[in-house]
């Protein structure tokens, strides 16, 4: 089944009871049984609910895989992540990585005893000097956020089947429509649901794909147990977004493309960040693992300080200065104090998230109508 009809259809059937084509919204919190245990897969909502199985059996679809997960928010999906290690472990991530992502790692989970090592991965052969009979954990972000790292999946999965470390990929910035990391070999992926997927800026939703039976079953059981699950009205909003997914995701790219294009030449920009570029590092990987290169772009304005940096994020009429990403309209973010804020200022500048950095994750408006307003706020 293509993606575009996976989207539509995966997971979903008409309703038995009364033949409706949309799955219903099964707004309960319990279920009767027959005799105790009689419960037919279902008995308390926090474990499963018919809307949110729908929802998940679609996305692990849209990924290639056997086994999905929907939780409250993409941080929750990484919690339960970070909840299969025990103190001691050790985890290998990026250096330039969501700033959520760093303050779970570095603020919660490490008081338990759990070490993060945080490296450039453009190589993946950096890995290798840093994997320890402790490492348990890989976990990548690609394209990353905010400056568009590209890393190459394949190569990592290789490293940590052979290393026997499992390999969680946050697939956010690229939906399941332009990369597929199971596929390249992944154990895991991670998405923020509330971005592409969801699509509509309407719901904060996280989900965890797999193929590996018994972890999807040790991630179920902290599912269940530390209930960090989605209602079924959430659930059923995500299993309209996904619908258009494909169609979304066309415009993102189209969209991003001309955005790209159009900031690579103007000369309030210093840099560029877009692997969409021939010339952007790895853009050859970007262009073998994915499909497209996306709407997500971010710049680097030239000799602008951190006052004039607010004045142009705070001058777009179109775009709207905003946290997140993914959804149908344009927003501009300024890492530095809004997602990365958590991270110290020498870190995060080691990463290149300065304080003249703006993120754009751009909508599917007319494009004439972001271009001009691009314009117009640069000067």
């Amino acid at each position: 089944m293509k993606f575009a009809t996976k989207a539509i259809h995966a997971g979903q059937h008409p309703d038995p009871a009364t033949g409706a084509v949309m799955t219903p919204v099964y707004q309960t919190s319990t279920y009767a049984q027959k005799s105790p245990g009689d419960h037919k897969g279902y008995e308390y909502s926090r474990g499963t609910n018919p809307t949110r199985k729908a929802l998940e059996d679609c996305m692990a679809a849209l990924e290639n895989a056997k086994f999905g997960l929907a939780f409250a928010s993409g941080m929750a999906a990484t919690d339960a992540v970070l909840k299969l290690l025990k103190p001691g472990d050790e985890v290998i991530t990026g250096n330039d990585l969501y700033g959520g992502s760093y303050r779970i790692f570095t603020k919660v989970f490490a008081n338990y005893g759990i070490k993060f090592h945080f490296l450039n991965l453009s190589d993946p052969e950096i890995i290798r000097h840093h994997i320890s009979e402790k490492t348990r954990l890989i976990w990548i972000e690609t394209p990353t956020n905010p400056t568009m790292q590209v890393i190459d999946i394949r190569a990592v999965a290789a490293i940590a089947k052979a290393e026997n470390v499992l390999l969680t990929v946050d697939n956010t910035f690229a939906s399941p429509y332009l990369q597929n990391p199971i596929d390249l070999g992944a154990d895991l992926v991670m998405h923020s649901v509330t971005k592409y997927i969801g699509g509509h800026s309407d719901v904060v939703m996280g989900a965890l794909m797999t193929n590996n039976e018994q972890l999807y079953k040790d991630l179920w059981f902290i599912y269940n147990s530390c209930g960090a699950t989605p209602g079924p009205m959430d659930s059923f909003l995500v299993l309209r977004g996904i619908k258009t997914l494909h169609l979304r995701m066309q415009a993102h790219c189209a969209n991003g493309r001309r955005v790209a294009e159009f900031l690579q030449n103007h000369p309030r920009i210093e840099k560029v960040y877009w692997p969409g570029f021939e010339h952007h590092p790895n853009h050859h990987i970007a262009k073998a693992q994915m499909r497209d290169f996306g709407g997500m772009i971010s710049i680097v304005l030239k000799n602008a300080g951190l006052q004039e940096t607010f004045k142009i994020a705070s001058s777009f009429k179109v775009f709207t200065l905003a946290e997140s990403l993914g959804g149908v309209e344009s927003l501009v973010n300024h890492p530095a104090t809004m997602t990365h804020a958590s991270i110290p200022r020498e870190e995060r500048e080691k990463a290149g998230v300065v304080d003249n950095l703006l993120r754009l994750s751009v909508g599917v408006e007319d494009i004439d109508d972001l271009l001009a307003d691009l314009e117009q706020a640069l000067n």
